[in-house]
């Protein structure tokens, strides 16, 4: 297959496989998605989702946040991991959003990654699932997923932003990054991976990838 016609598989597999795409994190405008995306670091979707609800009970939106210490946040969102980091970057973002934002979220890049524990990928999900503007967010998943399937060298998160960016349409972007997160979950995990399941790679992945799958198999 030419690089080409790999690219066209991976769109066609995955808009057969999820022709609508659930949003992994629960929440109803853009600030609550930030808070969900920043908490989400090193943990787990379904974790944020359980303590999210909890948080935004008693606070939905930056004016009512900075109401609470940030001990007390702290001690709401621990489950999820790196509580001292994550509640003090929701207290010092929720304060930044007010005094130069009037309480909204930005929609740039720039403005996003000035806020206190906000980093390129959660500005990137920001703004594509938040305000619809074309980004491709890169999570673990997207990037073991690009290596196995050889249309990125896997050096980085970085590089292979650029590499998705570089191959798939841009109109696509929104979409894809959500339908290769699902797919890794599903089909291609980093542990307990089924080749034979995952057809994606099976079909156009990297062949020194497959062939250390086999050996472990045969091991």
């Amino acid at each position: 297959m030419t690089k080409e016609e790999k690219v066209n598989f991976v769109i066609n597999t995955l808009k057969e496989l999820y022709p609508t795409i659930p949003i992994p994190l629960d929440h109803k405008d853009p600030y609550t998605l930030l808070i969900a995306v920043l908490m989400s670091a090193q943990s787990t979707d379904v974790r944020v989702n359980q303590i999210t609800p909890v948080l935004f009970e008693k606070a939905d939106n930056p004016y009512d946040m900075i109401k609470l210490s940030v001990e007390e946040i702290r001690a709401i969102i621990k489950p999820v991991g790196l509580s001292p980091m994550k509640s003090k970057g929701i207290h010092g973002l929720s304060h930044i959003l007010i005094d130069k934002h009037n309480g909204k979220v930005p929609k740039t890049y720039e403005a996003l990654e000035a806020l206190p524990a906000v980093g390129h990928k959660t500005a990137a999900v920001v703004l594509s699932q938040a305000f619809g503007i074309p980004a491709f967010p890169v999570d673990t998943h997207i990037h073991r997923l690009m290596y196995r399937w050889n249309l990125s060298n896997g050096k980085n998160v970085k590089q292979t932003e650029k590499d998705a960016k570089r191959l798939f349409p841009k109109e696509l972007w929104n979409d894809l990054h959500l339908q290769i997160i699902w797919y890794g979950r599903q089909y291609s995990p980093a542990r307990g991976w089924d080749l034979e399941k995952d057809i994606i790679t099976k079909t156009i992945g990297r062949q020194s990838v497959i062939q250390e799958y086999t050996k472990t198999k045969k091991s």
